[in-house]
């Protein structure tokens, strides 16, 4: 996800003289196509995140499109004051591509682990939040940041994701897209649980349980009549993602439908991380599947509230 991504910056950078691009400490060999064509418009800076926002937001200043990219616990945990200060609060169009988003790096242990990065870039004004589901949705989100105004948050998995999006979908920042129409359950989800949605979808439908699909790729600003569309006539909501529950995609969710909806909501159950760092080292799949995110236990807590339901 992070190669396609990244092309897509230098496709851009081919065609628009704004765009440059600024890494910090990346692997030999990253961009090599950028820095030798564009030299003049690529910086590969050493470990100093917080630096490399400052100079993305005065070449922002300056006319420029930065696109930043590197891990992404170090861009936003390390870097959010200049976030805040020198991104949002001028509203300036730089773009942070965050690698390993979710539970990625999970063999380094919570330190590289990013499960709180939406909420806390989701509270800044100005600020964009989103997680592309597989490379190809990268790449159109990407090209779509372009003429974005203010700064975009793009959450990167690992790459190798099962390619679940569509072309013919269309792609635009702010707009979710309908993947399986809702029935008695409707799955909301971002990054790489929508694939695992998708899944837990066809497990609950040999079980008899029809179950959509709605990938919200845009965290904010949230596709509130999207998501309000779909719920519609579905007996039961759930929410999943590889964030913390706090602040994330669940709350999100809940927030609209306790201010659109009220007391005519339908049952929202919300999957993703407790209020916890991650103890344990491992795999990606190893964590999901510690915190009930893998398809087989996401259809199985599906089942069950909805078994609550009719009982």
């Amino acid at each position: 996800m992070r190669k396609s991504a990244l092309d897509a910056v230098y496709d851009l950078a081919k065609k628009d003289p704004r765009v440059v691009f600024i890494g910090s400490d990346l692997g030999a060999g990253a961009m090599d196509k950028f820095r030798k064509e564009m030299p003049d418009r690529f910086f590969m800076e050493g470990v100093a995140e917080q630096n490399i926002i400052g100079m993305a937001a005065g070449l922002a200043m300056d006319g420029f499109i930065p696109y930043v990219n590197t891990i992404a616990t170090f861009l936003t945990r390390r870097c959010y004051e200049q976030i805040a200060v020198d991104l949002c609060m001028h509203n300036l169009p730089v773009r942070l591509i965050a690698t390993g988003g979710g539970m990625v790096y999970a063999p380094l242990g919570p330190t590289h682990i990013a499960i709180e990065d939406m909420a806390i870039l989701r509270a800044l004004p100005n600020m964009t939040v989103t997680a592309p589901t597989d490379a190809p949705e990268a790449t159109r989100l990407v090209n779509a940041t372009l003429d974005v105004p203010g700064p975009v948050y793009v959450r990167l998995a690992k790459g190798g994701d099962p390619v679940v999006s569509r072309e013919s979908d269309g792609f635009a920042i702010g707009k979710s897209i309908l993947l399986r129409k809702p029935q008695d359950v409707l799955f909301i989800a971002n990054g790489v649980m929508v694939n695992r949605c998708l899944t837990a979808s066809d497990t609950l439908q040999g079980r008899g349980v029809g179950a959509g699909v709605l990938n919200v790729h845009t965290l904010k600003p949230l596709d509130e009549e999207g998501i309000l569309a779909a719920a519609r006539g579905a007996r039961l909501v759930v929410t999943v993602e590889e964030h913390t529950l706090m602040g994330g995609l669940g709350s999100a969710v809940s927030e609209l439908f306790m201010r659109r909806l009220g007391r005519i909501a339908p049952q929202l159950v919300t999957l993703g991380i407790p209020d916890v760092f991650t103890e344990k080292y491992g795999s990606q799949d190893y964590l999901l599947e510690q915190y009930g995110l893998q398809p087989a236990q996401i259809a199985n807590t599906a089942a069950a509230a909805i078994g609550q339901l009719a009982a």
